[in-house]
């Protein structure tokens, strides 16, 4: 295993990825403890969902071939669509969204982080059924960085001056900075600053990885995905990042296969 984090063991990783694998298997025949049937179904593709992102995640951070992760993307946003459908139908709002990209940061750091996926893994037709979940909700128009990272790949993308979340300032900056040196710096500055910026934020994966006991725990990796994206979209030299965080090599295959 050539692991791209140092939390990560081989044996964690094979039940990891074995339990967030036969999630749907084990859950079949069973019924999630709801208050109606409609709850119980958006639960249940939520869950899924869930797992879905988290096997892709763990891939990853254990060190598996990045062409590995586009089945993965494939099955999560087929999980998304799923999951938006169930929960329409429990609140009985045909276009909400699968993700509170404003209301909670770690829903709004999942968005952009398939988002940054999608375009690294270079899945164009991928990233347009997720943005349709996300703008159909009500987020289109509404974001700089969420509008920036769509804004190379999908047409007619609105230009902000606003941004939901301060802790993406830095990752925003980098894009419209005047000189190379300073969009590098920003985009170095938001990789040192990205961790720490989550600590006092409500979130299931921040110091995941100091509740791991033996093979137990839900630690599937910190990755700061759009950082690399933007890295990759507006030609940002990332040759002096060397950040735990920063997808370094899934940025190099994203520019090495741009084309092809």
């Amino acid at each position: 295993m050539n692991r791209r984090q140092r939390f990560i063991v081989d044996s964690y990783y094979r039940k990891s990825i074995h339990l967030y694998d036969t999630t749907e298997s084990r859950w079949a025949g069973q019924t999630m403890q709801a208050d109606s049937p409609d709850q119980e179904r958006s639960l249940r593709t939520g869950y899924f969902k869930a797992a879905a992102l988290n096997a892709l995640l763990i891939s990853y951070t254990a060190g598996g071939p990045i062409e590995s992760l586009i089945p993965r993307l494939e099955k999560l946003i087929s999980s998304y669509e799923t999951y938006q459908q169930a929960l329409a139908a429990e609140e009985r709002e045909p276009d909400i969204s699968p993700l509170a990209i404003d209301d909670w940061p770690e829903h709004y750091e999942e968005c952009v982080q398939v988002i940054s996926l999608c375009i690294l893994l270079h899945r164009t037709d991928l990233l347009t059924r997720f943005v349709a979940l996300i703008d159909r909700g009500g987020y289109a128009n509404e974001d700089t960085l969420y509008e920036d990272l769509l804004r190379k790949h999908l047409p007619d993308r609105a230009d902000l001056d606003e941004w939901l979340h301060d802790l993406y300032t830095p990752l925003i900056r980098a894009i419209y900075a005047t000189e190379p040196e300073e969009s590098s710096h920003l985009l170095k500055h938001y990789c040192e600053a990205w961790y720490p910026a989550f600590a006092s934020l409500q979130t299931n994966w921040h110091d995941s990885h100091l509740d791991i006991e033996d093979d137990d725990g839900n630690y599937v990796g910190y990755w700061a995905f759009e950082a690399g994206a933007i890295a990759f979209l507006y030609g940002i030299d990332d040759s002096k990042i060397d950040h735990m965080v920063y997808p370094k090599d899934l940025v190099e295959y994203a520019r090495n296969t741009a084309n092809k």
